[in-house]
């Protein structure tokens, strides 16, 4: 922007001064602070606007790039495919049933997995969670936190009141 030095500033509030008086100057430089603050908010949400316009095309054309690419990869790993199947059915003489087929890919996709695909840590709060409350009842399992002196108070004998009926 404008560079504005102490000496400028001095210059126009003594031009200001002369021409507008000491009576209607402060409301006038009030007025204009306003008018500069707005015009500064005006500009940075133009400038954010343009920044996030730039780093969307941005993202677009990077999107764009690794979409070609994975494209890319997929076609060279199917052409990879094809010819290792073209391959081994062409050594088979017809005694597997990967050459019944017609390509060794479509083998391997009907491959049954036999893992174990749950982890084998399993999570002890769902497990307890998921006991039926009859359970817990009849197997005293605790359901909820006491403290000490609740306990002892829980168990406690009955009071002197009681006994001497």
């Amino acid at each position: 922007m404008i560079d504005f030095g102490i000496d400028k500033i001095a210059l126009i509030g003594a031009v200001a001064l002369i021409v507008l008086g000491p009576e209607r100057l402060p409301r006038v430089a009030r007025t204009v602070g306003v008018l500069l603050g707005k015009a500064q908010r005006y500009v940075s949400q133009v400038q954010s606007e343009v920044n996030r316009s730039i780093e969307l095309e941005e993202l677009r054309k990077m999107q764009t790039d690794i979409s070609d690419a994975a494209r890319n990869l997929g076609e060279q790993v199917q052409q990879g495919l094809n010819e290792a199947g073209s391959a081994l059915s062409g050594e088979d003489t017809g005694s597997s049933s990967s050459s019944q087929d017609g390509s060794f890919y479509n083998d391997l996709t009907h491959t049954p997995y036999y893992g174990n695909p749950v982890p084998v840590r399993k999570n002890w709060r769902l497990k307890r969670g998921a006991t039926p409350l009859w359970y817990k009842q009849r197997h005293g399992v605790r359901r909820h936190v006491q403290s000490g002196a609740a306990r002892v108070a829980r168990f406690r004998p009955a009071s002197g009141a009681s006994r001497q009926r």
